[in-house]
């Protein structure tokens, strides 16, 4: 009988259990790692509540995981033994016309991790051959605690975003959304060198928990008059780039009022299917020679950059891990998340 461990899977909407199943193979051209961390994201959160035809049940949840490498594949090489491993788990194919452009995020032919390979809540993962050959394995220098080193895929993704969006040292950022990956964008920023953040949330518990980062300006756009409070920031010029990562129509269409001439609109956060067309000031986009772009996934080298900024201690990892919970505790993960209550949660095998 093979050995066993135990996993979170997904059944399907509102069904997901923690169950026994067999500890993943690993062949000759795969590494298996011991999961000592995986952070619970909103799309696990997404799927929990609406499903995701994405997903090939019943399969193990889990993209932001890591661990250590507990078995190398005869035929791998660059890594061993007790490294700590995270990944970029968005697996690209290197064979589309995105992939030779150098953009493994928007690859045709997509396989996460947790979606169509199993992931990372679990005792054990094995890191696919197709991952190894594009670089999706990146290991974690140094003494990173593993509930650190777990948000190195979110991370990776606010990394994408301040590429995007051109942020250079003394700019006036403003992330409109402090959820948890708004807070980590607003927090990749200040690395990427941006002298002041402006941050808006409409929820009172997010503003709250927003305050613990010393962001400089914190503004409830129901209570407040953002646009009069960007005016008066910034000169009258407007910001110079404008993150969105409320999943709200509202603030990506205001966005392009807040930002200077030739300042940048990043639409990190998607809208739902159903809700997703909206109004843009074309002529604010015309006149002020504007930048609208948008931000998907992300490549191995952003996960490098994440694993550096991690690393290096320039992030505040313990204040984004809020709550580190056993692996049973998914459905506590998820009340959590779904109260506000949480930033990042991590369970811990």
């Amino acid at each position: 009988m093979s050995a066993q461990m135990k996993a979170i899977r997904y059944h399907g909407p509102g069904d997901v259990r923690v169950e026994e199943t067999a500890v993943p193979e690993c062949s000759a051209d795969e590494v298996r790692v011991k999961v000592d961390a995986c952070a619970v994201c909103g799309t696990d959160l997404k799927a929990y509540r609406v499903g995701n035809p994405r997903i090939k049940a019943p399969q193990v949840m889990g993209h932001e995981f890591t661990g250590l490498v507990e078995t190398v594949g005869a035929g791998t090489s660059g890594f061993a033994m007790g490294d700590r491993v995270v990944m970029a788990t968005s697996i690209s194919c290197g064979d589309c016309a995105y992939c030779y452009k150098g953009w493994p995020n928007l690859c045709l032919n997509l396989s996460p991790m947790g979606f169509s390979y199993a992931g990372g809540m679990a005792e054990y993962v094995t890191i696919p051959a197709r991952a190894l050959a594009q670089g999706h394995a990146v290991k974690v220098p140094g003494p990173v605690k593993a509930e650190h080193a777990a948000l190195a895929e979110p991370v990776s993704c606010t990394v994408n975003a301040a590429k995007n969006c051109n942020i250079e040292s003394g700019d006036t950022v403003l992330v409109m959304g402090a959820g948890p990956m708004g807070i980590m964008n607003a927090c990749t920023a200040r690395s990427f060198g941006a002298k002041r953040i402006i941050m808006t949330e409409v929820n009172p518990t997010r503003l709250d928990q927003a305050r613990d980062f010393g962001f400089d300006v914190l503004v409830d756009p129901t209570q407040q008059d953002l646009a009069q409070i960007v005016n008066d920031e910034t000169d009258g010029l407007g910001v110079d780039v404008a993150i969105v990562a409320a999943p709200a129509a509202a603030p990506q269409e205001q966005a392009v009022t807040l930002v200077r001439k030739r300042g940048t609109v990043c639409l990190f956060a998607s809208l739902p299917v159903e809700k997703r067309q909206i109004s843009l000031d074309s002529r604010a986009i015309h006149y002020g020679e504007l930048r609208v772009v948008g931000t998907s996934d992300s490549s191995p080298a952003d996960v490098e950059q994440a694993v550096g900024y991690l690393a290096e201690g320039a992030l505040p990892a313990d204040r984004l891990v809020s709550h580190v919970l056993d692996l049973e505790a998914v459905d506590e993960a998820f009340a959590l998340m779904q109260s506000g209550e949480a930033l990042r949660v991590v369970l811990k095998p």
